[in-house]
């Protein structure tokens, strides 16, 4: 049996070629994150990582909805990743959900996002953690923290502004409004909208065309790119040339230029 062929709790993970699907599932909840989700999803984001098989990784929810974030019953009953005392939830942030940011932000391959429902709360998060993000008219997101007298404990406050701009980020986490159907597209809440019904097949199609490039450079692209957000031009600059220093010597770029000189097609080694 293979490593994604495991039972992952809250978590379903299945691999169509270069391309690892994972699925959130805890339908009882809506999807709602759980301390058994976050170690399912970071341990086989961690092994995805490092698989040379693996190009690109999609993050969808079972069932109608995407993720609704915290489970709102454990919020109330005080268990689970809600229990204890204000440093005891402190730790339990850092040492669990927090793990998600961490390691989806280091994540050096694309990741995309399927939203298929409502993304609320931590799940509007965890959209934004992705590289892409892929809806329909049943798309919903909601920075719905302060509805609930909370703040983003797991990363919102950094990754949402980052996607839809200061002001947009400001509008959505002071009030807690929903946004939906073709305001998620205006908004650039998603990077591609489409039918719901086509929607799988879509996510698809953008996995595949990324997964169809050169690895390696797919890789150093998305790394620099991200460092750009927080460099100054200098650095990037010297970042930049390393990497064509290393790409252009790589086995995928000469094929890339037959492929081109030739008008054919062709499939990479990442070598």
């Amino acid at each position: 049996m293979g490593f994604y062929s495991q039972i992952f709790t809250h978590l379903k993970a299945s691999r169509a070629d270069s391309v690892l699907w994972l699925s959130l599932d805890n339908q009882e909840f809506s999807n709602a994150i759980s301390l058994e989700m976050v170690t399912s999803l970071t341990t086989v984001l961690r092994e995805a990582d490092q698989d040379p098989n693996i190009r690109v990784v999609v993050i969808r929810g079972q069932g109608n909805v995407f993720c609704a974030g915290g489970d709102v019953k454990a919020m109330k009953a005080q268990t689970g990743m809600f229990a204890g005392e204000s440093n005891e939830l402190r730790l339990r942030y850092i040492h669990g959900i927090q793990q998600i940011p961490k390691v989806m932000e280091e994540f050096s391959k694309p990741l995309i996002a399927m939203v298929n429902g409502a993304a609320i709360g931590a799940g509007c998060d965890l959209a934004m953690m992705c590289d892409l993000r892929v809806g329909c008219e049943n798309s919903k997101f909601g920075e719905t923290f302060v509805k609930l007298g909370l703040v983003p404990g797991d990363g919102g406050a950094f990754f949402l502004q980052r996607v839809i701009g200061y002001s947009k980020a400001m509008q959505m986490s002071l009030t807690g409004e929903m946004v939906s159907g073709e305001e998620v597209k205006n908004w650039g809440l998603v990077n591609y909208f489409t039918e719901a019904a086509h929607l799988e097949a879509e996510t698809q199609r953008i996995a595949v065309k990324i997964a169809e490039n050169p690895p390696i450079a797919v890789q150093m692209t998305k790394k620099a790119v991200k460092l750009a957000q927080r460099s100054d031009l200098s650095t990037i600059l010297e970042l930049s040339a390393a990497y064509q220093g290393i790409t252009q010597r790589t086995q995928d770029h000469f094929t890339a230029l037959e492929a081109m000189t030739n008008k054919s097609t062709t499939a990479y080694t990442g070598k």
